[in-house]
């Protein structure tokens, strides 16, 4: 048995953080993702043959023995230790895969660069699941942790409004707004790791008032008909969370003189960020050595 599943990457447009203790959060799916190639073969071995694609150039060759849970071989040990973490829990939770006295031959392939944080763990463990008939969400907080908007959007293909305390809810929406070709989408050159900022916001009191302002702000994402409100929005989103979590804006850090809003998308410090078109835009980030740009249209749809 062979075949083909894909996940696509995401951006969380609203609640980053505050989603780890309920807030509603707006995430959408974005056009790249990952790639999972499987085949079964009836050899009466027990052997799985691991090859990680990155925009279809090999980077990760790994052979695993998953009855005697090992590495029989690999380029990269710290890389393969995680991939053997991830597939003895599938092994442990599957009824479908990993049973037989079968061999697999698996290839994954991510669409987009590695430093881009659109998901490559996220979209790795839906794949896994998806083919081993088992729960996303439980194999993710298992071996990865988070709130679970990523495999929500990496399920639903769409974008989501997503909440998870005092019970995970995902509900599709239609986030198409009429000024969306107003929107660009900057890389910062780098990967943020988003691990160091969900310690620094755990390390503060949360309120019940927060939650449902950054809830509010979501709900008021949705309805903004045009540019102005969606920007202040941005704007006043960006502001909570900097008072909150004590730690400048990515404006005041890197565009304090940018003439429109500029919010960051997930992890602060790294990653994307999100703007809007302006008179000389490209130039303007460009010249501040940030010259990966994409319109709404090539990151989104």
């Amino acid at each position: 048995m062979a075949g083909r599943i894909f996940s696509p990457g995401k951006l969380l447009l609203t609640s980053e953080y505050v989603v780890l203790d309920g807030a509603s959060a707006l995430a959408i799916p974005t056009k790249w993702g990952q790639e999972f190639f499987f085949e079964e073969i009836e050899d009466g071995e027990s052997l799985i043959y691991w090859t990680a694609l990155h925009q279809h150039q090999p980077w990760l060759e790994i052979k695993i023995d998953y009855k005697k849970e090992i590495i029989v071989s690999t380029n990269i040990p710290d890389s393969a230790e995680f991939i053997l973490k991830v597939l003895m829990k599938v092994k442990e939770l599957s009824k479908v895969q990993f049973q037989q006295n079968s061999s697999y031959a698996i290839t994954t392939n991510l669409q987009f660069p590695s430093n881009f944080g659109l998901g490559s763990s996220s979209t790795l463990m839906n794949n896994l699941a998806q083919w081993a008939e088992i729960d996303a969400f439980n194999l993710n907080e298992t071996c990865l942790g988070g709130s679970g908007y990523d495999i929500a959007v990496a399920q639903e293909r769409s974008t989501i409004v997503y909440q998870n305390l005092p019970e995970r809810i995902v509900q599709k929406v239609d986030f198409n707004p009429s000024f969306k070709k107003d929107l660009i989408f900057i890389h910062l050159n780098q990967k943020q790791n988003s691990r160091e900022g969900i310690n620094l916001y755990r390390s503060k009191e949360k309120s019940l008032e927060l939650i449902q302002e950054f809830s509010q702000i979501t709900r008021d994402v949705l309805e903004a008909r045009n540019l102005e409100d969606f920007s202040e929005l941005m704007n006043l989103h960006e502001k909570k969370l900097s008072l909150f979590l004590g730690i400048e804006t990515v404006s005041e850090k890197y565009f304090e003189n940018c003439p429109s809003f500029v919010k960051s998308l997930g992890a602060w410090g790294g990653d994307f960020i999100m703007s809007c078109k302006f008179p000389g835009f490209e130039d303007y980030f460009r010249g501040k050595d940030f010259a990966t740009i994409f319109t709404y249209a090539q990151l989104i749809d």
